[in-house]
C-alpha cells in the first residue's frame, strides 16, 4: 500500500526536527561547514544506494539547468540553516522556515502553474500568524506587543537568518519540483543528494580542507544524524510528487511544532505551552 503525500510529509518533519534536535544537542562544537558535510556527505552515502541498478530516463537540458539552480542554493540554505539551529533557541528560530509556503504560493504559480484553493491560502496564513505572534508580548500598548515581533527580526542574527532560508527554500522546493518532471520522485531524491553530496565535498576540499576530517569523526552519531536527514530527503521528494508543492511545504512546516517539543525537553526552552 502506498503512504498518502500526508504522511509522508509528517515522516519528513518528525526526521528533520529529530536530526536538527540531536544535531544541536551532541554537535555544539562543530563549525556550520561540519554541520553541513556530515548531513550532505552523509546522506548521499545513505541514499547511494538506492541508485544502484535503476534505469535512469533521458534527462534534457532543462533538467541540469534546474538542478544548476537548485544546488548553489540548497548549499548556502543550509549553511545558514545550521548556523541558526546551532546558536539559537530552536522553538524561536524554526517556526520562520513557515514563511516558505508564502513565497512558494507566489512561484509555484508562477512557474509551475499550481492553483492553491483559498481554504489553503488562509491556513498558509494561519501558520505564518502563529509565527509572528511568538515573539508578541503580553504587555504594553497595543502597538508595542505588536512591534516586539519586528524587534526581534532586527537583533536576532538566528531568526534573520532562518527568515532567509526560508525564502532560498521557496526557491529550491519549486526548482527541484520542475526537475521532477524529468525523473521520479523515489529516484530523484537520491541522485539530487549524490549531486549535492559530491559538490560539497570538492568545496570543503578547497575553501576549507581541514572541515574534511569532521567524516573520520564520531561515526555513530553522524550516521544517525544524517540517517534521519536521508529519511527527510527521501520522504519529501516522493511526497512533494504528489500534490502541489505549496501544500506539501505547509505541511512540512509542522517540523515546527516537533522543534518546539524537542526545545523544551532536550534543551530546557522557556514558554513551552506559550510557543506550542
Amino acid at each position: 500500500m502506498h503512504l498518502h503525500w500526508f504522511s509522508l510529509t509528517l515522516l519528513s518533519a518528525f526526521s528533520l526536527a529529530t536530526s536538527d534536535a540531536l544535531g544541536k544537542k551532541f554537535m555544539q562544537g562543530y563549525t556550520a561547514a561540519e554541520l553541513v558535510i556530515v548531513r550532505f556527505v552523509g546522506a548521499a552515502v545513505l541514499l547511494a544506494p538506492l541508485l544502484w541498478e535503476r534505469d535512469f530516463p533521458t534527462l534534457p537540458i532543462a533538467f541540469w539547468a534546474w538542478l544548476g539552480i537548485s544546488i548553489p542554493l540548497e548549499i548556502l540554505a543550509m549553511l545558514l540553516y545550521m548556523q541558526a539551529v546551532r546558536d539559537g533557541e530552536l522553538s524561536l528560530s524554526l517556526p520562520y522556515l513557515s514563511f516558505t509556503p508564502v513565497f512558494t504560493v507566489l512561484l509555484g504559480e508562477v512557474v509551475l502553474g499550481e492553483k492553491v484553493s483559498a481554504a489553503a491560502l488562509l491556513g498558509i496564513f494561519l501558520v505564518v500568524l502563529g509565527t509572528f505572534l511568538l515573539h508578541a508580548e503580553k504587555h504594553g500598548t497595543l502597538w508595542c506587543r505588536f512591534a516586539a515581533p519586528y524587534r526581534t527580526l532586527r537583533h536576532s542574527r538566528g531568526v534573520r537568518s532562518m527568515l532567509i532560508v526560508a525564502l532560498i527554500y521557496s526557491v529550491t522546493v519549486i526548482t527541484t519540483k520542475a526537475a521532477l518532471q524529468y525523473m521520479p520522485g523515489g529516484l530523484f531524491g537520491p541522485f539530487y543528494f549524490a549531486v549535492l553530496g559530491v559538490v560539497t565535498l570538492v568545496l570543503a576540499g578547497v575553501l576549507r580542507p581541514s572541515s574534511l576530517q569532521v567524516l573520520m569523526q564520531r561515526p555513530s552519531l553522524h550516521l544517525l544524524v544524517a540517517g534521519l536527514f536521508a529519511t527527510m530527503v527521501y520522504t519529501h521528494f516522493v511526497a512533494i510528487e504528489r500534490v502541489q508543492a505549496a501544500y506539501m511545504v505547509a505541511v512540512k512546516r509542522s517540523s515546527i511544532l516537533f522543534s518546539v517539543i524537542y526545545g523544551s525537553v532536550l534543551f530546557a526552552e522557556p514558554a513551552f505551552r506559550k510557543r506550542l
